[in-house]
């Protein structure tokens, strides 16, 4: 596990906790996953955190059940902007920042109609693959920022994939928590015309 302070280690403590309850009522996590949601979600997410710039802003696509922008959020103090078109999830995000004291701002919109300030870093975690991440992530980044994208065994063949639509700079990072995972870290990236 990634270590963390005594008081942000509270704080996922009490994202868990809250995470736990609303899912219950509604799809966050899958319901077997629950028993192991530290490793398998929480400390996922947590392996961003060494590459994230201290005050980087942070722009989450998908965010569902809070992976992995709210807890990185919680985890850096950093500003996070969280776009989900769930509602329901969207409520979840709002009311687990609030008792997280974690520094959000929930978009309640599908990706391609959020229009957030443009981000430092934009993250997302088995939501789409590469080369459509790719194409909802350009224009929400800044020019100079980066993109990590938390991704399974396919990972190299969806770099392969978008590399025919795409110029980018990239590095595939193995995952820390999952043996056949990987972190994607995309920047410089441009349809190829």
């Amino acid at each position: 596990m990634t270590t963390v302070s005594r008081e942000t280690k509270a704080r996922l403590e009490c994202f868990a906790e809250v995470l736990a309850q609303w899912n219950a009522k509604i799809n966050l996590v899958s319901p077997r996953d629950m028993r192991f949601v530290w490793p398998r979600h929480i400390d996922d997410s947590l392996q961003l955190v060494p590459m994230i710039p201290e005050g980087a802003t942070i722009t989450d696509l998908g965010s569902g059940g809070g992976f992995p922008g709210l807890i990185l959020a919680i985890a850096t103090s950093n500003p996070v902007t969280l776009i989900e078109s769930d509602q329901r999830k969207c409520a979840f995000l709002r009311e687990a920042a609030r008792l997280c004291e974690a520094n959000v701002t929930v978009i309640p919109k599908r990706i391609e109609a959020a229009t957030p300030e443009p981000a430092d870093i934009i993250t997302a975690r088995a939501l789409a693959p590469l080369e459509k991440l790719l194409g909802w992530a350009r224009p929400l980044l800044k020019e100079d920022g980066f993109c990590l994208f938390l991704k399974g065994i396919k990972a190299q063949s969806e770099l392969t994939d978008a590399s025919r639509d795409w110029h980018m700079t990239h590095s595939i990072i193995p995952s820390r928590t999952d043996p056949g995972g990987a972190i994607i870290k995309v920047s410089d990236f441009k349809r190829v015309v």
